[in-house]
């Protein structure tokens, strides 16, 4: 391996810079293309995010079925102190955030597009 170096000189002051570079004899190694990673739910996530909302009463029904929060979501009281707290399962779902995308899109449509009140579904 050889390494050369060089001087420049600096119009804008009397400095020199120093520039170091390396000149390898090796041709560049190449490297076979990444395999993608295993996805087989990848074309349902696709459809998903796919979903245009062109219709007022789809975007009412997607409104209306998913909910704005995670209904599983529990804290279990027993004499007004909280003995057991459930965290959210709804990040266990392999399609949760194309769902709550959904969602987003179909109250965007409805509140961009149509005009309409959406906070009876916030």
């Amino acid at each position: 391996m050889e390494s050369s170096h060089y001087e420049i000189e600096s119009p804008q002051a009397d400095r020199l810079i120093w520039i170091a570079s390396e000149i390898s004899a090796k041709p560049q190694e190449i490297h076979p293309p990444l395999k993608e990673p295993f996805a087989p739910l990848k074309p349902i996530r696709q459809w998903l995010d796919g979903i245009e909302i062109s219709d007022r009463d789809t975007a009412h029904v997607f409104c209306s079925v998913i909910p704005a929060q995670c209904p599983f979501e529990r804290t279990i009281k027993f004499l007004g102190r909280p003995i057991l707290h459930i965290p959210p399962l709804c990040k266990l779902n392999p399609f949760y955030d194309e769902v709550v995308g959904l969602r987003f899109r179909s109250l965007c449509y409805l509140a961009d597009d149509c005009g309409e009140d959406i906070s009876p579904y916030c």
